[in-house]
């Protein structure tokens, strides 16, 4: 599974996830996708047609996108850091019920130690230590980190590109 959150409206962390045979040949397409000198994508930088070209390329590899989303009306107080932290838990919790092996999630410096306690106390509350690897990776060196990016911005930005991604999302999760 490749993790990666926005916080444009809603807070929301999407995690995508593909089978390990399918990695290469989708690592591959990314790399197409990445034009000379751009050392990774992220739909915040690109051009619409290049969002649309990225969009449409996503949706014919084979993904599975669940989106866990933070919603805070009755706590509208609640900091970034309770709303990933939750929304985490939630995570964890469905890829051991799924039976996923690995989880590689956005590096963000600020959230790593906060990450690492949660993935500590779900995995070993589950007894999963030992069957749920995570990593946390640059989006520069870990191509497939382009796919939650790019469906999280499609979703929270809305409009027309809500609809060139819906279909790769199975399932939303409200926390």
């Amino acid at each position: 599974m490749f993790v990666d959150e926005t916080k444009a409206r809603d807070y929301l962390l999407v995690a995508v996830a593909l089978d390990s045979a399918d990695l290469r040949a989708a690592r591959a397409e990314i790399r197409t996708l990445t034009m000379p000198g751009q050392a990774r994508l992220h739909m915040h930088r690109e051009s619409d047609s290049r969002r649309r070209k990225i969009l449409a390329a996503i949706s014919r590899l084979p993904v599975e996108a669940t989106i866990f989303r933070a919603v805070d009306a009755d706590r509208p107080r609640r900091k970034e850091a309770e709303r990933r932290r939750a929304c985490l838990e939630e995570l964890v919790t469905g890829a051991i019920r799924d039976a996923r092996t690995t989880i590689c999630l956005e590096h963000d410096a600020s959230m790593i130690q906060v990450d690492r306690r949660v993935l500590i106390t779900v995995t070993k509350a589950h007894r999963s230590e030992d069957t749920l690897l995570y990593r946390h990776d640059r989006a520069a060196s870990e191509p497939l980190l382009a796919l939650p990016d790019a469906i999280a911005w499609a979703w929270a930005r809305g409009g027309e590109w809500r609809p060139r991604c819906e279909e790769m999302v199975t399932k939303v999760v409200d926390v």
